[in-house]
């Protein structure tokens, strides 16, 4: 079904959208290393604390298929409502249940949450858009969850590991984004007719921006993770290692509204193939370039910022191409994929890193932006 219309909203819903998964976004990025950090005090494996984090990804992505279902029958407030709450709830609890087993189903049921939460406040956003402008609208979304991610380390270096207060206060954080819901909730959209497919369906029903989610929660991710370490095999300093991780963060910050904003005026499957191929090409050079650190940092910068623009523009194209509760219902696609990917991207990196040494993540982030440019080449052929 084509969207040809925004659903009701404005500039004030739909900030108080952005503002919500913000909040939710800030919480995230407190707790990441807050559990990390935790379980690495308990002397817990790196391997078995691994593992308790995939946890969170599991309840993702077995909660998303029903988001649709859910909403249609409570209406999105209400499901919102009651996933900003378990997930304050369960974040902080960690304190109060301190064993591996009882953390494992707590990010198992804080991953529910956060997938009702990021499907639901993705759509909403999408839906109320502008048609003419959804692009940017994105654009300010990305760019704002992206700036919570970079506070989130902030608030975790004032806070620290030490007692309830870390987990207290990322619950307390989370639990803000209750604030814009109540004073938007009466505007959110509703979700009337069922859905003209399944979740799964939808992932094939608009694959150009489904498995652009995919690709781009596996490179965040899988990058994220082990760009530090690869920085250190090339011979940077743990300082430099963490500089580097920064260009490529602020590049995927700084990007987001002007590609957003190309958007709204280009073919948007065109931009994405633009993006995923220079994004390849970017990766093709990293281990021809120069062991100058603020060089190779702007190659760092110029890939985050141009591949990290693959998940606005995919979502700025599924509101292109749906409405109602079959946008809904992509959007769970696109989050669950997403999920996947983030899951999967730091195992397919690792591997490559594995085998291939310091040549092994530029050509796993290569081989991924590659085949997805493909992807996107062929559909773009089939439906010109």
């Amino acid at each position: 079904m084509t969207n040809d219309n925004a659903a009701p909203g404005g500039i004030r819903v739909i900030a108080a959208a952005i503002m919500l998964i913000t909040l939710v976004g800030v919480a995230l990025s407190v707790s990441n290393p807050l559990l990390s950090l935790t379980l690495e005090q308990w002397g817990t494996s790196s391997t078995l604390s691994g593992l308790t984090a995939t946890g969170a990804g599991l309840g993702t992505v077995l909660i998303v298929p029903l988001v649709p279902l859910l909403a249609r029958m409570l209406g999105i407030p209400v499901v919102l409502g009651g996933a900003l709450a378990v997930s304050a709830l369960g974040m902080s609890s960690f304190y109060l249940f301190p064993n591996i087993a009882a953390w494992a189903a707590l990010r198992f049921m804080l991953g529910c949450g956060l997938g009702l939460i990021f499907t639901l406040a993705e759509y909403w956003i999408n839906a109320a858009a502008p048609p003419e402008k959804r692009g940017f609208v994105m654009g300010c979304y990305a760019t704002a969850i992206y700036a919570g991610f970079a506070l989130g380390p902030i608030i975790f270096g004032l806070v620290g590991t030490k007692g309830a207060l870390p987990f207290l206060v990322t619950g307390g954080i989370m639990a803000l984004g209750l604030i814009p819901l109540v004073l938007a909730g009466k505007r959110a959209p509703r979700l009337d007719e069922p859905a003209t497919g399944t979740v799964l369906g939808f992932i094939f029903a608009a694959p150009t921006a489904t498995f652009g989610a995919f690709i781009f929660g596996a490179l965040e991710t899988g990058v994220i993770i082990m760009l530090a370490v690869h920085a250190v095999r090339l011979g940077f300093t743990e300082l430099q290692a963490g500089t580097l991780l920064s260009a490529f963060t602020l590049g995927n910050v700084l990007f987001q509204l002007p590609i957003g904003l190309i958007s709204d005026r280009v073919d948007r499957r065109k931009l994405l193939l633009t993006l995923s191929s220079f994004s390849t090409l970017l990766a093709l050079a990293l281990p021809y370039g120069p062991p100058d650190i603020w060089r190779f940092a702007a190659l760092l910068f110029f890939l985050g910022g141009i591949s990290g623009a693959i998940y606005s523009v995919g979502l700025a194209h599924l509101g292109a191409r749906f409405s109602g509760t079959d946008l809904a219902s992509a959007n769970a696609a696109f989050v669950m994929l997403y999920s996947i990917g983030l899951m999967v991207g730091p195992l397919l990196i690792g591997y490559a890193m594995d085998k291939a040494g310091v040549l092994g993540l530029p050509l796993a982030v290569a081989v991924m932006l590659g085949s997805y440019a493909l992807l996107v080449l062929v559909r773009l052929r089939q439906k010109p």
